[in-house]
């Protein structure tokens, strides 16, 4: 007798939320560190500047007035290179546990923090990909659909971590 396929509800949730979510943790990082400084559109070479990229970042990260000075830098320095290695091991899948874990915590803080500057009234971009976008109930509701496909994939990756695959389950007798 055949055994069930392996594909199920929480399966499919996995494989999308992997994919989507690992795939745009990885377009936001390298936006945020390689995408041309639209800034700059004179000086030709500050256009491909990875510093400037990164200092226009730190820039974004401030206004949102959350962390100190070397807080605003540190974040600026380190989050799209965390945000491109999470995605990359979130869309491979090695101990997906923990990473879909990690990106489901960064993914509600960035929640949190988007939602806090709109309840604030605060005039500012988002800072999540290269291009200026202002925060508003579309960056909210986006967020939010994020946040919570990462709360269901990192939850289904524990359900299924728990259970035997079924190609290599028992035959019943």
């Amino acid at each position: 007798m055949i055994q069930s396929s392996p594909l199920n509800l929480r399966r499919a949730i996995i494989w999308i939320g992997r994919l989507v979510l690992g795939g745009i943790f990885i377009y936001a990082g390298y936006s945020k560190v390689f995408l041309p400084n639209s800034n700059l559109w004179p000086l030709f070479v500050l256009k491909f500047s990875i510093s400037m990229n990164l200092s226009n970042f730190a820039l974004q990260v401030d206004a949102f007035k959350l962390l100190p000075p070397w807080g605003v830098q540190f974040v600026a320095h380190t989050l799209p290179f965390a945000e491109i290695i999470l995605g990359l091991l979130v869309l491979i899948g090695w101990r997906l546990r923990i990473w879909a874990s990690l990106l489901t915590l960064i993914m509600l803080g960035f929640f949190v923090v988007v939602l806090r500057a709109y309840l604030l009234h605060m005039n500012i971009n988002c800072g999540c990909f290269a291009t200026p976008e202002p925060i508003g109930p579309r960056k909210i509701l986006e967020d939010a659909a994020l946040s919570a496909l990462a709360l269901l994939t990192t939850y289904f990756a524990f359900l299924e971590a728990n259970k035997p695959h079924p190609w290599s389950a028992p035959q019943p007798t």
